[in-house]
């Protein structure tokens, strides 16, 4: 297994875990994303994840946070946005290779906290944060009100 910092020629190779992490995201946005995370932008990693083969089997995102970050005591956050396994190379130890790089990358940024967030239901995503390292900090429930003229 290699983990390294994806190229543009490894955006193609990111595409369908990109997608399986985010189904509901237009694939347009995706691809801009991804752009973005590889090209010169400031603050920003995607890091992948090869098998003894080559294929791309995992990916991670960490971005650079300015605003407040739950649970942080400092800022900015290096913040991993997005980690995927696909499920046949899950529990091998490639998660947590995704999130050292995540660690070190941060570190190379001056940065004193690495942090994350998972929805209050999946279960799956606690655990493998909990195992990488992670402590949770607290839990959240976010609220919207809308604001259009119907709605007055």
């Amino acid at each position: 297994m290699d983990i390294a910092l994806a190229a543009p020629a490894d955006l193609d190779l990111i595409a369908p875990l990109r997608r399986a992490l985010w189904p509901d995201s237009h694939i347009d946005e995706l691809k801009q994303r991804a752009q973005d995370m590889v090209g010169a932008a400031p603050g920003l990693a995607l890091f992948i994840a090869r098998d003894v083969g080559g294929a791309a089997v995992g990916f991670a995102e960490v971005a650079l946070r300015r605003d407040y970050v739950n649970g942080c005591e400092t800022t900015p956050v290096a913040f991993l946005e997005g980690i995927h396994v696909a499920p046949p190379h899950r529990r091998c130890g490639i998660g947590r290779a995704l999130v050292h790089a995540a660690r070190e990358w941060a570190r190379t940024q001056g940065l004193a906290e690495l942090a994350s967030d998972a929805l209050l239901d999946n279960a799956a995503s606690h655990a493998f944060h909990r195992a990488a390292g992670f402590a949770e900090t607290e839990r959240v429930v976010y609220f919207r009100m809308d604001m259009g003229p119907e709605s007055a």
